[in-house]
């Protein structure tokens, strides 16, 4: 199913007081929930686990795409969602490793993604590319290796992009943008005063790597509507992140915590704050959530 519904709902809340019991958490991975070593610790499995028995749902929303998933497909409980791709993609990991489902797709359109290109390709010089799609990774010659696999094809972006081209008819999930030189928040900036409204640009790595997907598509606009299916409101949900792509998700939510290596815009836009993801400071938070009920 593809979704790419503008979703209003998705802006900045008053916070939550406390006593709202939580219905559903909503946890990053790579500098947050995961360790820096990738791993997800005993502590954390048996923070996620308890509060699943609460009858908390656990919803894991991710910059990574679905095959980076295994990492936490055996962690999954119930419905066993997760959200990849910024938002562009809600995936069903009961499969496990290599066999999820998509169930929502918010893709990239072409027109846009090559509006995109050209628009930063003016604005900074130098950038190189990379699409992700469903099930297929391509990137341009020049583009480094930063990601763990090898490219399905190599091109330049205009030929994966164009309607009849390298990637065929899957899905766009997000293009990736790459500066050598540019200050990553500086890059940032840039990038989303040249594209504008043709698409939602974020960040979460600490180079100068930008993620741009469908206009309105973001962690937060793709929760709230799986929060919206369950008759969940953002009032009952707790959010955790440590990067730009994670803002917008933590404004809306009724409780939000930065981790206490996150950047700036996330620790001004949480209500609350935690440990490091090295300390668990996720399952630090779910304890004393958990310790809270009545």
């Amino acid at each position: 199913m593809r979704d790419n519904d503008r979703v209003t709902s998705a802006t900045r809340q008053p916070e939550t007081p406390a006593a709202i019991r939580p219905r559903l958490i909503a946890t990053d991975l790579d500098g947050t929930l995961l360790r820096d070593d990738k791993s997800v610790s005993p502590r954390t499995v048996a923070a996620l686990a308890a509060a699943e028995k609460e009858g908390i749902e656990v919803f894991f929303v991710t910059g990574r795409p679905a095959r980076w998933m295994d990492v936490v497909s055996a962690h999954v409980h119930g419905h066993g969602l997760a959200i990849c791709g910024n938002g562009a993609a809600v995936v069903d990991l009961h499969g496990g490793p290599g066999s999820h489902r998509f169930v929502k797709v918010r893709e990239l359109p072409r027109e846009n993604a090559l509006d995109a290109v050209r628009l930063l390709r003016e604005a900074a010089p130098g950038t190189v590319y990379a699409v992700e799609q469903t099930y297929s990774f391509r990137q341009e010659p020049a583009y480094p290796k930063l990601h763990v696999e090898v490219p399905d094809d190599l091109a330049p972006a205009e030929e994966i992009l164009v309607p009849g081209g390298h990637a065929g008819a899957q899905p766009v999930l997000k293009v990736l943008a790459f500066h050598p030189e540019l200050d990553p928040d500086g890059f940032l900036t840039l990038a989303r005063l040249a594209i504008g409204d043709r698409a939602n640009v974020t960040r979460s790595s600490p180079s100068a790597l930008l993620e741009i997907s469908g206009p309105d598509v973001s962690k937060a606009s793709t929760l709230a509507l799986c929060c919206a299916e369950r008759g969940i409101s953002h009032e009952e949900v707790i959010a955790f992140g440590d990067m730009p792509n994670d803002v917008e998700m933590l404004t809306w939510a009724g409780r939000s915590y930065a981790m206490g290596n996150a950047h700036p815009d996330v620790i001004a836009a949480a209500s609350g704050r935690t440990v490091a993801n090295n300390d668990d400071g996720v399952a630090v938070v779910i304890e004393r959530i958990l310790a809270d009920l009545p």
